[in-house]
């Protein structure tokens, strides 16, 4: 059986419809669906079945991608392997990562490796978490830096492998002479009255301050739906709006903006994440052993 056929097999099950999984894979729909049908044909039983307007996996389709899931592993096993035996750390290594915690510790990081092993090239693509999950379950990238507020941790991620990285405690930022601001904590119910800019880069993350006040009995009301937190900042620095943002920001924090800790505490766990056949790549290996180190240095 074809492994890139497998793959589309394996994607169409992670995201649910042909036209996601093709997304994923960077191909055309009829492409992921010509695949999936001359998979069907060299298995010899039918792997899909149609709903409505969707597909859905067979009994026969879901037992195949559980073996393409062991497969792909000892595919990255292997690869792992021949990397070890030509015993240099070169070549170019994938890494996505969200925001924060890219502007926090990448830089310092890829500064050492480019200095430990010249040979290795870093290429850094910004992604949110979920996005970099997808793109390291489907080989786009080959280390994705994830949070446990965007990923349910464990689920459906049996080839993924983790490392803790560092722990977030989310902050209100205001304007700097905002009547809250000298307040040693802030409840999210203390907000109820302001205007909100919400970094709108991630739905997810979005989502869970739009929840955070709901649960605290009210809707927020947003006057900046941002791409990033340089506007975010600024609209919290010129007094318009507040924000609920990670406090991995303060690592390059802004001037006229005062940082208040959220009551009750709100925390996430940062991991790095990669495909558990290539843990002992040796580029992912040094990769993971330096980021770990530089947030322990700088975050800890």
């Amino acid at each position: 059986m074809d492994v890139g056929r497998l793959q589309a097999l394996r994607e169409l099950a992670r995201c649910g419809t042909i036209a996601a999984a093709a997304d994923a894979l960077f191909l055309t729909p009829s492409a992921v669906s010509q695949q999936i049908a001359q998979l069907q044909d060299e298995a010899g039983v039918k792997l899909t079945e149609r709903v409505g307007r969707g597909v859905r996996l067979t009994p026969a389709g879901q037992a195949l991608v559980a073996h393409a899931e062991r497969i792909m592993v000892v595919l990255d096993e292997a690869r792992s392997e021949m990397a070890q035996l030509r015993q240099e750390i070169a070549g170019e290594l994938r890494v996505a990562a969200f925001p924060s915690v890219a502007s926090a510790v990448l830089p310092e990081t890829v500064k050492a490796l480019q200095q430990a092993f010249p040979r290795l090239e870093v290429v850094l693509e910004e992604m949110e978490p979920v996005d970099g999950l997808a793109a390291l379950r489907s080989w786009r990238t080959d280390i994705a830096l994830i949070d446990d507020l965007s990923i349910v941790l464990g689920e459906n991620n049996e080839s993924v492998g983790l490392v803790p990285l560092a722990e977030d405690v989310l902050h209100v930022v205001l304007a700097a002479g905002h009547a809250l601001s000298r307040k040693a904590s802030l409840s999210v119910a203390d907000l109820k009255h302001e205007t909100w800019a919400i970094d709108s880069t991630s739905s997810v993350f979005g989502d869970f301050i739009a929840s955070l006040c709901r649960r605290a009995g009210y809707e927020p009301r947003t006057n900046a739906k941002c791409r990033g937190f340089e506007m975010v900042g600024a609209m919290v620095a010129s007094g318009c709006s507040v924000s609920i943002v990670p406090g991995l920001r303060q690592t390059r924090p802004l001037a006229g903006i005062a940082w208040v800790k959220l009551r009750p505490e709100v925390r996430r766990k940062i991991y790095v994440a990669f495909r558990r056949g290539e843990r002992k790549h040796p580029a992912v290996n040094a990769f993971v052993e330096e980021v770990v180190r530089t947030a322990s240095r700088l975050l800890g």
